[in-house]
């Protein structure tokens, strides 16, 4: 019996660590493809999109706040995969790890839903999850490095708006994505599957045109956001958000197309206008579209119950007991034949 109950003791214990282990295995995969897209702003190397802080506000969202090890883990391992740790490297991780359960707590606060099925939420992870939670990772990286002495004092700003931009980023860009495919998947009709098809192929044509034309043609991506979002809502927009902003971190990255001809502040503030609006743009109209659809299906399951008991009541007969989760009668009252 000692040993049952020792079982059941440890098994949380070995569940949490190895949710942990795979949280840190995820954000340290996603900080080497973020690292990809490196932009330099006042002599510092930062990252438009930086998918770690996404990936730890899902993780915490699903998994809750037993996983925050395995998001330090995985922030210590980036950062010793590009320099040596050192004591300043505590700080860095700290800020790392604080910034996403800041984001949960503050989003748990707001009663976040994870299907994001209300304007609310989208709303929510944008200005809590996402801008809110974030301007602590940024200041405590960018104050760490004027400490340090690696950046100058009247750099501050600049390099701060870059690092909280990507990390922003980060949030808005994965965080949505990772939940909509943790959750329950939609089935699609045949018509449906091949309209998502077009709209890849759409996708896949128009945003390298529009990103890599010295034209800058990058308004002709926001048309196939709303398309996205219209059709297939969260799934659809931010797949299409997240494609076309790291195409244009790519435009960015090798200066071409959009980008050409540009001082490394002028990229920067360029890229993290557009990805900042395909993100919100893809995620609230997302949650617009998806809320309203809700709403006709309350509606319609209300008028179809509503339809049922006129039927019964017009036959003479007792009226059905109201489905498990539907509101009481406010008379108390039941028609009897």
């Amino acid at each position: 019996m000692a040993g049952v109950l020792v079982n059941r003791q440890f098994r949380p214990l070995t569940e949490a660590a190895l949710i942990s282990l795979a949280v840190a295995g995820s954000y340290y995969a996603a900080g080497r493809l973020g690292l990809l897209g490196r932009l330099v702003v006042e002599g510092v190397v930062a990252t438009p999109i930086w998918p770690p802080t996404g990936v730890a506000v899902a993780a915490l969202l699903l998994f809750g706040v037993r996983v925050w090890p395995g998001i330090a883990l995985g922030s210590f391992l980036v950062i010793a995969s590009l320099t040596t740790p050192g004591p300043t490297t505590v700080v860095t991780v700290a800020s790392n790890t604080v910034a996403p359960l800041c984001s949960f707590l503050l989003l748990r606060r707001a009663g976040f839903r994870l299907d994001m099925a209300r304007l609310r939420d989208g709303l929510a992870l944008v200005f809590l999850g996402g801008f809110g939670a974030m301007l602590i990772s940024a200041t405590a990286g960018v104050g760490l490095q004027v400490v340090k002495g690696s950046l100058d004092s009247s750099e501050f700003w600049g390099v701060w708006l870059a690092w909280w931009a990507g990390d922003t980023m980060g949030v808005l860009l994965v965080a949505p994505l990772l939940l909509v495919l943790a959750g329950p998947t939609a089935r699609f009709r045949i018509r449906r599957w091949k309209e998502a098809a077009f709209l890849t192929l759409t996708t896949l044509v128009v945003v390298p045109v529009s990103v890599l034309s010295p034209m800058s043609l990058l308004f002709l991506v926001f048309p196939l956001l709303v398309w996205a979002a219209l059709r297939f809502q969260l799934a659809g927009s931010m797949l299409c958000a997240l494609f076309a902003s790291v195409f244009a971190t790519f435009g960015a990255t090798s200066q071409r197309g959009a980008y050409v001809l540009l001082s490394d502040v002028e990229i920067m503030v360029k890229l993290q206008a557009f990805n900042g609006s395909a993100a919100l743009t893809a995620l609230l109209l997302a949650s617009v579209i998806t809320e309203q659809r809700a709403t006709r299906r309350s509606v319609r399951r209300a008028c179809e119950e509503l339809a049922e008991v006129l039927e019964h009541l017009a036959a003479g007969e007792s009226p059905p007991d109201p489905p498990a989760g539907s509101p009481p009668d406010p008379t108390g009252s039941r028609t009897d034949s």
